[in-house]
């Protein structure tokens, strides 16, 4: 059959059998994905990025030393290795990915059976067993070295660094649209103060550097079709070390946000507190154990810094002439920038509920810990 592929990916990767059908898949906006399918098996096809990704071998590098330590930890604790990890291929030769005669790079791992992924909550439970999903994630990777992974992409949730980004983008001026950002940088430039709270935070050793996903969306999280309940975490090109209130912070600037991300009308934007508590529940009923105390007491904090620097990446594209994100009209990323600074102006005036609901799930888990540990 014809294939969108410039060589044979069974040969190159020792896949048996016959290849019965190719299914794009678009979800995704960084790489080429292409579900195969075999008489015995499905296999996940990927030309990677590397515009993006520039250091293809670190990058592999992070993904398979990851997903065989996983699979190792869930072996030893009685998981399912074939459905609660990835499964990367290696290709015939032994190499952790194929180059083609152009110079791309493909990768493969096997396509986890009776799976699925979505792409909105349809109910606060669906957000429970995604943080389920990445507390479990962090928890099996806990005694893993989170320093010896390679930094793909360096500096991408340094908060600071994002801020001097902005400043240079303003300075700039690239696109000739600083007086129609005016408010936006203005919120960015008000709140400076606390952009390297997490920073100085890691630098005293009060939080620990951990392996972090770095990009927590809800589609993001595969799911069993039979049960409904969270597999495993897929899309680990941003595999990095980090902390764990990043990729906390994160999920909740995704999730539980009442609006799209690029909602025009910020009255509709705000953070559903329903749903932080759903988030929370299950994160911190896997990953409770593992996190500091001071670690915990951060993740309501690493919700408004990511949502901030969100939004600072945004309004940074929108000043350099829109040359990272792709958008559908001229003002995109303003518009974009503008939802994520009311999402956070919003997280402020519930700070403190948001505190108090990790602390009661937090001291939940702790009771339930103690209350099953034996004597």
């Amino acid at each position: 059959m014809s294939q969108p592929f410039p060589f044979d990916p069974a040969q190159i990767f020792g896949i048996a059998g016959e290849l019965l059908g190719v299914e794009p898949l678009t979800s995704g906006h960084i790489n080429r994905t292409y579900k195969l399918q075999f008489p015995k098996t499905s296999i996940v096809l990927q030309k990677v990025n590397t515009a993006i990704f520039r250091d293809i071998d670190g990058l592999m590098g992070n993904i398979f030393t990851v997903t065989e330590y996983l699979r190792t930890q869930l072996a030893a604790i009685g998981g399912d290795v074939d459905r609660e990890g990835l499964h990367f291929l290696r290709t015939v030769d032994g190499a952790l990915y194929y180059q083609d005669a152009g110079g791309g790079s493909w990768r493969a791992y096997r396509f986890v059976a009776n799976s699925y992924t979505v792409q909105k909550i349809d109910r606060p439970e669906t957000f429970t067993r995604a943080g389920r999903a990445f507390g479990r994630f962090g928890r099996l990777l806990t005694d893993f070295d989170g320093a010896s992974l390679a930094e793909n992409l360096p500096d991408f949730h340094n908060t600071p660094v994002r801020f001097a980004q902005l400043q240079e983008a303003v300075k700039q001026n690239a696109a000739g649209r600083k007086d129609s950002a005016l408010p936006e940088i203005n919120f960015a430039a008000e709140r400076e103060e606390q952009y390297g709270r997490l920073v100085v935070l890691q630098a005293e050793d009060k939080l620990p550097v951990r392996v972090t996903h770095n990009d927590t969306k809800l589609n993001n999280v595969v799911f069993d079709k039979l049960t409904g309940g969270a597999l495993c975490v897929i899309d680990l090109d941003t595999v990095m070390p980090g902390l764990s209130a990043y990729d906390f912070g994160d999920a909740i600037r995704f999730g539980a946000n009442t609006a799209a991300e690029d909602e025009r009308d910020i009255s509709k934007v705000s953070l559903n507190l329903e749903l932080f508590a759903a988030y929370a529940k299950g994160y911190l009923s896997e990953a409770g154990s593992s996190l500091t105390q001071t670690e915990r007491e951060v993740l309501p904090f690493g919700a408004w810094l990511m949502t901030v620097e969100c939004g600072m990446r945004f309004l940074a594209d929108y000043l350099n002439g829109d040359i990272y994100f792709h958008t559908d009209y001229p003002e995109h990323n303003l518009v974009r920038a503008r939802t994520q600074f009311a999402l956070a102006a919003d997280m402020e005036r519930k700070m403190g509920e948001m505190e108090r609901i990790v602390s009661e799930f937090s001291l939940m888990h702790r009771l339930h810990s103690v209350t099953i540990s034996p004597c």
